[in-house]
């Protein structure tokens, strides 16, 4: 099943600059789409760690971001969001076309409008169940942690909101990822907290363990 932590025993353990050296080099190396961006797809379970790579990532490759959040309808919309994500963004990319997908209002509980995603060379899509459509990237990666590591930082970075729904949500990942192994076809598996999480204890740097992809 796609949502297990693995464990960093023995995994190369990397701060974030050289885990971003060590992707780009991945994307840089996978042979180029014609006329199209690369597509790098970051998926993991709430709270693994995905949002924080994607920014730096998308700092080094000057590439586009988008946001599943922007995607899921509702706090029941995990699995809906996956077939929005290849129709109105992977499959018009793959096209050469310019998706412009609609973004969900939280606050009213209802489709806002649509937002371009910006021309770039890379374009990011991060978030839970980015890899479960039949799109295939030029980069996939899978970013887990253990649960508990993962709940107090997604409880921390959205509080009371996301409080009442942890399990609620948990159990359309673990329903979505039991018919989607996303982990075992990345090409990249990181573990996020092999030091017990981001921030690396007490030296303050974040680091990552590499369980699969060390060269490109």
């Amino acid at each position: 099943m796609g949502g297990g932590a693995g464990g960093s025993a023995g995994a190369l353990v990397l701060g974030t600059g050289a885990v971003v050296r060590l992707l780009a080099a991945r994307v840089a190396a996978a042979p180029a789409p014609v006329a199209v961006p690369r597509l790098v797809l970051l998926d993991g379970r709430s709270g693994s760690g995905k949002t924080d790579l994607a920014g730096a990532l998308a700092a080094r490759l000057g590439a586009a971001v988008v946001h599943m959040d922007d995607l899921y309808p509702g706090w029941d919309g995990l699995a809906a969001a996956v077939g929005l994500l290849e129709r109105e963004v992977l499959l018009p990319l793959r096209a050469g076309r310019s998706p412009a997908p609609p973004r969900w209002d939280w606050a009213a509980g209802r489709w806002g409008p649509r937002v371009p995603v910006p021309t770039a060379p890379v374009v990011v899509v991060e978030g839970v169940g980015a890899g479960c459509t039949a799109v295939r990237p030029e980069l996939l990666v899978w970013v887990e942690a253990a649960e508990g590591v993962r709940r107090r930082r997604a409880l921390a970075r959205d509080g009371d909101v996301f409080t009442p729904h942890w399990e609620r949500w948990a159990e359309q990942e673990e329903a979505l990822f039991a018919g989607c192994d996303v982990r075992a076809g990345a090409h990249v598996v990181l573990d996020s907290g092999p030091g017990g999480d981001l921030d690396g204890g007490a030296g303050g740097a974040p680091r990552w363990g590499v369980l699969r992809g060390r060269v490109p």
